[in-house]
């Protein structure tokens, strides 16, 4: 097999395609051959040493892929050797070859593609955990997305156009704000351009969103949080931004809001059956055709260093994928 192997996290620069072992899966592991890889920001900062998981070196990053099962190790009975599945192990998936515990593989219904299923489970069980579970939205409130053309953005538009909310999509281009209306956006702002409080007081009659979905942090934060409406739920998703907002928390009093932090990683692992019953409405939804991930980019598995640029570069909207031949 070969992989990216990355033996000091100092930066994508370090990483090496490199041939290695193919292994062979230990008890509870599957052998999964890489067919599609999708890049994440948790992908980057890995790689950078700061991210809050900080694998043995070294390691093959690539946190979500999909393929086909090529061989199942001892006690694994629910997949089988030829079936196709995406799994979300955190590493390993930017190579030919990945070994992943099965019980982080999703089995795929059949006329789910590939490149749409490494796509899939990590921004839509975010998303829907965030939404659904962590906000409690409900048909008829107001959602203000932040960095809503990135991947988790795309998916938080669909999942609450879904449950019946208003969507404000905010980010940074108006070519992202094309896209964010394309993906069913009622409402649209450029905080790069536009002052985005007076945007939030002017699109909700001065009564602020229900929910904030907050994948961005750094400057953004605290005006969103100060426009938030009367017991509105600030979701606390990731700090895209780069920056970790230090936040007055007299703001959350004075609006009775509360600020509600989102971790599906631990949540899927502390709560299985509740994560495995969201899956399983979530990829129903996928084959009726309610949510679909936007691809931005599907780039060979040997140009990684170049897509890691492309979303360095705030230039991704969705998802960029990566392929093997």
């Amino acid at each position: 097999m070969h992989a990216w192997l990355c033996e000091t996290p100092t930066g994508v620069d370090a990483l090496t395609w490199k041939e290695l072992p193919t292994p062979q899966p230990g008890k509870g592991q599957v052998l999964v051959r890489v067919q599609a890889a999708s890049l994440n920001f948790p992908d980057l900062l890995i790689v950078q040493n700061k991210y809050q998981i900080k694998p043995e070196l070294p390691f093959v990053p690539g946190s979500e892929y999909a393929g086909m099962v090529e061989a199942v190790g001892e006690g694994v009975t629910h997949l089988q050797p030829g079936q196709m599945v995406a799994c979300v192990s955190g590493t390993g998936g930017f190579g030919t070859h990945a070994l992943a515990p099965a019980k982080l593989c999703m089995p795929l219904p059949p006329g789910f593609a590939a490149a749409d299923a490494a796509a899939f489970i990590m921004i839509y069980a975010t998303s829907h955990h965030a939404l659904i579970d962590r906000g409690q939205l409900k048909s008829g409130e107001t959602v203000l997305v932040l960095g809503a053309a990135g991947g988790v953005g795309m998916s938080a538009i669909q999942i609450a156009k879904l449950a019946g909310a208003k969507v404000i999509a905010a980010a940074s281009t108006d070519e992202k704000l094309a896209f964010c209306k394309q993906l069913g956006a009622d409402e649209i702002i450029n905080y790069s351009t536009q002052d985005l409080r007076e945007q939030i007081k002017a699109l909700t009659d001065g009564q602020g969103p229900d929910v904030i979905y907050d994948p961005v942090g750094g400057p953004f934060t605290e005006p969103a949080l100060r426009s938030i409406a009367w017991r509105g739920r600030h979701l606390v998703v990731g700090f895209a931004a780069g920056d970790i907002p230090a936040i007055k928390i007299n703001l959350a009093l004075v609006k009775g809001a509360s600020i509600v932090g989102v971790f599906w990683g631990d949540f899927a692992r502390r709560e299985p059956e509740a994560n495995a019953t969201m899956m399983a409405e979530l990829a129903r939804w996928y084959t009726e055709g309610k949510i679909k991930p936007l691809i931005d980019t599907q780039m060979p598995m040997a140009d990684l260093k170049a897509a890691y640029a492309r979303m360095d570069a705030r230039a991704v909207k969705g998802k960029l994928v990566l392929v093997n031949p």
